[in-house]
Order: C-alpha cells, then structure tokens, then sequence
C-alpha cells in the first residue's frame, strides 16, 4: 500500500524477493537526496535489457533523489540438470526390440550407448520471458514500498519543519509588537545625540531627519513579507506532488528578510528575534534537502 503522505522524503529502502521452482528472484532499491532524478541499476545479464522498462517505471513515480536499484536472480541447480525423454526412450526401446525379433542375434546397446542417441537426454531450458516478467512485477512492488517509506519519513519531516514554522511565527509577533518601542527608541536617541552635539535644532530639518531614521527602523515591510512565506511554506506542505525545490526557494526568501531585519535592528531584542529566525530557517533548510 502506497502512503498517502503529501510530504515524502528522497531517503528510504526497499527489498522484496520471490522464490519459485526455477530459483529466487530479489530486488532492492535504495533512495537518497538529489537535486534532480539519478537512478542506476545493478543488474544480471540475463536480465540486462530490461533496464529501459524498470527506468521508465522509475520516472513516471519519482521526480527526485539518486536511486540504486538491485535486481537478483539466483536459479536452482536442478532447474538446468538433464533429464530423460520418456517417450524418445520408449522410440528406441520399440525399435531395438523390432530389431532383436528380427535378428536375434544382435546384441543389445549398453546403457550409455542408449543416453546417447540423440533426443533421448533433455536439458530444461529457463523460460526467460516469464523470468523477466516476475521481475518487473517485484520491481513494481518494491516501488511501492520505497514510496510508501519515503511518505512515512517525509511525515516526520514535515512535523519537524511545521514545529519550526510555529517557532518563526513567534519570533515575528515579536518583533511586530516591539515596532512602537524601537521606533521612540530611535527618537530619543537621535535627541540625545543632537544635544550632545549642542547642535542648532532646526525644528523641520529635526523633524526630517526623524522621519528618515523612523523609515530605516521600520521593518513592517519585512515582518510582512516573512508571515506572506511562512503561510506559503504552510500551504505547500499541505499540497500533493514534488514540492522539495519550492520549499528550498521559500527557505532562501525567509533567510532574506531575516537578514534584513538582523540589519535593521537597533534594539537588543529584535536582533535576539533575528539570530533566533536564522537558526530556525536553516534548520528548516536542512531538512528540506531531504524532500522530494
């Protein structure tokens, strides 16, 4: 049964085998992170051209990660031993007894000499063809083990990074709250200097230079571009389909306006609320690599 995950990791492993009269038919696929879809295939040379077929298999069900596959085929010692032609013997018994009925006088083939005409000793050839197919149908069902692990893994993941999301939206209703304080802050701190300085007040250049410093503190623009990408990052999560490239992006964007508002910051506390954002993106980030 394939996950109904909508979050599915590159990494996970997979093994089914098959044993029949003819021998034991066993694959194996290991999936790791990859930017883009990188299979490769160990196979035996009986079973050598179907790696066309087991590669589009691939394609069409996974859109990333570097996939090793494993197809085995180890066949039983007597499905190839020779056997006896029951009914060519029985030819060649009839035939010989026609002759000694007819010349009793000659003598009887050895037991050897019999194995040896031709038809009599059969090798039971491997039926290729159904061989191959019982190979695409345990390479098929161990497809859907791997993607139902990688959904399972891929469900861990996305807890993780919505815990972090969570952890992000804090950090920036933090720092929202705090944009009254970092914006008197930054006033009174621009007085302190002037009359430090005792500096001729021009009350309309004061009130400039005011609104200039109000305008390089205000991170409204950043803290609302941060909400806009964690609320997408949330909704791609919750989306079906290869999302791991578009999350990485977002986590790039994110990182951005972290940064942005790590050099905007005048306060302790928001540079705290910074540092804390980054720390959690690049854990995010982290875990995102391992997304399909």
């Amino acid at each position: 049964m394939v996950a109904s995950s909508r979050v599915h990791s590159m990494t996970a492993f997979a093994r089914t085998e098959q044993a029949a009269d003819v021998g034991t038919l066993q694959v194996e696929i290991r999936s790791v992170n990859q930017r883009y879809l990188e299979p490769h295939f160990r196979l035996p040379e009986s079973l050598r051209d179907l790696e066309p077929a087991l590669r589009e298999m691939l394609r069409q069900r996974l859109a990333r990660g570097k996939i090793e596959c494993s197809v085995r085929f180890e066949s039983v010692d007597t499905a190839q031993a020779p056997t006896v032609n029951a009914a060519r013997l029985k030819e060649i018994a009839d035939a010989l007894a026609a002759i000694q009925a007819q010349v009793p006088s000659a003598s009887a083939p050895t037991t050897l000499a019999l194995l040896n005409q031709p038809g009599v000793m059969e090798t039971q050839h491997l039926d290729q063809e159904a061989i191959k197919t019982a190979a695409k149908a345990l390479f098929d069902q161990a497809l859907d083990e791997l993607i139902d692990a990688r959904g399972r893994e891929g469900e861990k993941l996305a807890d993780m990074i919505t815990t972090r999301l969570t952890a992000v939206s804090e950090q920036v209703a933090t720092v929202r709250s705090l944009l009254p304080q970092i914006l008197e802050r930054q006033r009174a701190q621009l007085l302190e200097r002037l009359d430090v300085a005792k500096s001729e007040l021009d009350p309309q250049r004061l009130e400039a230079e005011l609104v200039l410093v109000a305008q390089k503190a205000d991170v409204d623009e950043e803290l609302d571009r941060l909400a806009a990408h964690i609320e997408e990052v949330s909704h791609q999560l919750s989306e079906k389909g290869p999302k791991g490239r578009r999350l990485d992006f977002l986590m790039q964007e994110l990182n951005r306006e972290a940064n942005t508002l790590s050099s905007k910051s005048v306060v302790a506390e928001t540079t705290r609320c910074a540092v804390e954002l980054k720390v959690l993106i690049e854990q995010m980030r982290e875990q995102i690599q391992n997304i399909e």
